[in-house]
This record gives structure tokens, sequence and C-alpha cells, in this order.
């Protein structure tokens, strides 16, 4: 979690964005692989389709805030495509996903923390808003829809965890930055064997 502190735009930016990534990690820990596909919810999203899809965005994030987003129109094989990233395929794993996100974090870090908020740029047409064009914004504009865009699925991952087990990721979160359990977060130890442990 992203404790108060006095920090520039940028670094708070990216502290976010940093929370909010460690949350969805958090998310998968101790569960098995089957648990981390499982949908329990009617919107049909696990907790391993998630990561993949936040995994997804980390990757992409950092050329967009260098060079701004595609301005042309988005196809069918691009929405398609979109659409997969929310499967994890038979050949891939919770656990893989989570590395590869881990290891893309630090060049979307780096991304923000070089940023200027206020430079101008443009955001990608969004037809699902019927938004058929690259519009205009501040560099702002994108960085804090990415802690959005981020922030709802790492509240979806939490909604799913409970779902699953009654675990709430808070205590996951503060078990992996090595908080001690205490009055209000209680100890969670993952079992052998699975995400994490």
């Amino acid at each position: 979690m992203y404790a108060p502190a006095e920090h520039d735009e940028v670094t708070g930016l990216a502290n976010y964005v940093d929370s909010q990534l460690d949350a969805i990690a958090a998310a998968a820990t101790g569960l098995t692989e089957e648990q981390a596909r499982e949908t329990p919810l009617r919107s049909g999203l696990s907790i391993g389709g998630i990561a993949k899809h936040i995994t997804a965005i980390v990757r992409t994030a950092p050329g967009r805030i260098r060079d701004g987003a595609p301005t042309e129109e988005i196809t069918a094989d691009q929405i398609a495509a979109h659409e997969a990233q929310f499967v994890v395929g038979p050949e891939e794993t919770t656990a893989g996903i989570l590395a590869e996100l881990a290891a893309a974090r630090g060049e979307l870090r780096e991304a923000i923390l070089a940023s200027d908020p206020d430079q101008p740029t443009h955001d990608a047409p969004a037809p699902w808003f019927g938004i058929f064009d690259a519009r205009p914004i501040r560099q702002r504009f994108y960085l804090v829809h990415l802690i959005e865009e981020i922030a709802r699925h790492a509240g979806h991952a939490d909604i799913i965890r409970e779902q699953l087990d009654g675990v709430q990721v808070p205590s996951l979160e503060l078990r992996a930055a090595g908080v001690p359990a205490n009055e209000f977060i209680g100890d969670y130890q993952p079992a052998p064997g699975t995400i994490g442990a």
C-alpha cells in the first residue's frame, strides 16, 4: 500500500501504480493454478486472467507514455486480442504470468518517473465510448487513467479472491510487504505448492 508521503507528482503517480500492481499480484497468493483460473463471478473474470491483462498493459504503457497512443481506428482483430488477454491459455500458468508482470514493472515505473504530466499528447480512439478518432490530452490524463484501469482490476481481483476462499487481499499485501499481523489484519500463510508460497 502507498502510505502518505510528500512526493512530487510523478513519484506519487508511480507509487499508486505500484500499489495497485502489488494488490493484483497479492490476490493470487496461496491459490492453486485451478483456483487462479476460476471465474466465480458472472463476468467471467479470473485472477489469472486479470494478471494476464494487466501484464499486457504494463508492457505497452511505457511506449505509450513516450510516444503517445496509436491514432488509427481499432480493428476487430485488436479487439479479439484484447479479449484474449483475460484468459490464461493452456500453455500458461498464473505464476508465470506474475513473473512476467514483475519483470515488466520496472520499465513502467521509470517511464512514469521520466514523464511530464503537462506534456501534450493524444489518446487512442475508444469506439466502446463512441470515440472514433485520437483526441488531444495532457500526459496526466493517461497517467491517471492508467491508475484507474489497474485499480479497477485490482478491485475485481479482490472480490474474486474473497469469493473463492474469503481471504482479503490487504492481508496478502501486508504479508508480501513483511508487515506482521495486527489487530486489523490477520496473518496468512499460503499452503505449500500454491502460488507465492
